[in-house]
C-alpha cells in the first residue's frame, strides 16, 4: 500500500516533534514555550519542503488556517518573554 502525501507530511511533522522534544530533552531546556516555538518552525518547514509544484490540494489550503493561529501564538509568547524582561516599574 502507497503512503499518501498527506500521510508523508504527517509523518515527518511528528518526527520533527519527536525530535525537537529529545534534542531539548538532552539540552535540559525544554519548556512548553520552546517546544511551541521548534514545532511551529519544523512545521513550516515541513510544509515548504513537502509543497506541490502545479496543484494545491484541498486539505493543503486549509494549512493557512494553522500557520495563522501558530504566528498568533508565536506572537503571544514574544510578547510574553519581552514583557518578563522589562523592569516591574515600566508598565
Amino acid at each position: 500500500m502507497a503512503v499518501t502525501r498527506r500521510e508523508r507530511f504527517v509523518h515527518a511533522q511528528l518526527g520533527w516533534m519527536l525530535a525537537g522534544t529529545f534534542a531539548l530533552s538532552v539540552l535540559d531546556a525544554f519548556s512548553y514555550e520552546l517546544f511551541f516555538v521548534v514545532a511551529l518552525i519544523g512545521f513550516l518547514v515541513v510544509t515548504e519542503l513537502t509543497a506541490p509544484f502545479s496543484v494545491t490540494p484541498r486539505w493543503r489550503r486549509r494549512l493557512r488556517w494553522i500557520i495563522a493561529l501558530g504566528l498568533v501564538g508565536f506572537g503571544y509568547v514574544i510578547v510574553r518573554r519581552i514583557l518578563d524582561l522589562l523592569p516591574p516599574g515600566v508598565l
